[in-house]
């Protein structure tokens, strides 16, 4: 064999990981700080492969051959001819077969020390899929428990600013949560890529210290969250943060002001509740959207929809909520959540 193999295990230690599926395969997901080379692109793989049905897998054989050829020349000259003779790098496609091999077999005559993955992409996607069924319950997760509007989302970033263990799902998962909670321009990861993202941010935590952790639903927009890590949160010690409701509202105002700039992207999201309220409610809710009385309309939803879900939903859940440490903000300026995030232990 001309290049060396590499196992899942063995992902740290090469100056480079290259993806050499197509595009498409690679914006699902990838194994995290890898650069998508691919030997294929997406039409010429769907070419290839409707040759080999169609005609014969020989006729695919000699077009795909000409164009992993030509390809893996192009990414030589383009993105690998200033890399010093000592690199070392690990390529990898769907299963760790002929594409990975084809790329790894010319690096590799050409002096590199290429390796390639064994199994691939799907081999990695298997150790994902374990860590994070096991991983999630080796560590003490402090919840961040609270209504609509009471900060948790700011708490986790000063937490993390004084150097707490954090996990952020929500920033994870581009989405704030609730119904409301795409982020404009903002696409959220695939379910895949989530959840490379999440073994990752796993990987780096520390199980001898607490991680403060939001509570969630099981889904964050159209991302589903891990059996294991959701049992872990539900277990956990539960911190439950009290903020007035004028600041809530004075918050979320701030918060989602892309909202006030697009008011008819509102209607639309406000458009999912028309289920849970009656008419005449979402009728009232539109006439403030289009009235521009924001304020009143914030204080409503929290009261009318956020609030009583909060108050359903939390305690059907989280295990030990009736025991949470309570922290009254009298606001959520940068200055209150700074000082409440330094208090907390570590």
């Amino acid at each position: 064999m001309y290049f060396k193999v590499a196992n899942v295990s063995q992902l740290t230690g090469f100056d480079e990981i290259i993806d050499v599926r197509t595009p498409a395969e690679f914006a699902e997901d990838h194994i995290p700080g890898a650069i998508n080379c691919p030997v294929l692109d997406d039409e010429e793989r769907i070419r290839v492969g409707t040759l080999y049905k169609q005609v014969s897998p020989f006729a695919a054989r000699k077009v795909g051959a000409a164009l992993v050829a030509k390809n893996i020349a192009r990414h030589i000259e383009e993105r690998f001819h200033d890399r010093p003779k000592s690199w070392k790098p690990l390529i990898y496609c769907w299963r760790g077969g002929q594409r990975s091999g084809a790329m790894a077999i010319v690096l590799a005559q050409v002096g590199w020390n290429a390796h390639q993955l064994e199994g691939g992409y799907k081999a990695y996607r298997r150790q994902v899929l374990e860590e994070l069924a096991e991983r999630p319950a080796a560590f003490n997760f402090r919840v961040l428990c609270g209504p609509t509007g009471s900060g948790k989302s700011r708490l986790l970033e000063a937490l993390a600013a004084v150097g707490h263990q954090v996990l952020d799902l929500e920033r994870l998962a581009c989405h704030r949560g609730s119904v409301l909670g795409l982020l404009p321009r903002q696409p959220q990861p695939t379910q895949k890529g989530f959840d490379s993202q999440l073994a990752l941010q796993l990987r780096q935590l520390d199980p001898e210290r607490p991680v403060y952790i939001e509570a969630e639903s099981k889904r964050i927009g159209q991302i589903a969250l891990p059996d294991a890590l959701f049992k872990a949160m539900h277990q956990g010690e539960c911190l439950r943060l009290e903020v007035p409701l004028a600041e809530r509202v004075r918050f979320l105002l701030e918060d989602y002001d892309f909202y006030v700039a697009e008011p008819e992207r509102l209607l639309e999201q406000l458009n999912f509740l028309k289920n849970l309220h009656s008419r005449a409610q979402m009728d009232s809710w539109t006439e403030l959207v289009r009235g521009g009385r924001f304020e009143q309309l914030v204080q409503e939803l929290l009261e009318q929809h956020y609030d009583p879900l909060y108050h359903r939903s939390q305690g059907n859940h989280y295990q030990r909520l009736d025991q949470a440490l309570d922290i009254r903000l009298p606001n959520l300026s940068p200055g209150v959540l700074a000082t409440t995030a330094q208090a907390l232990p570590h």
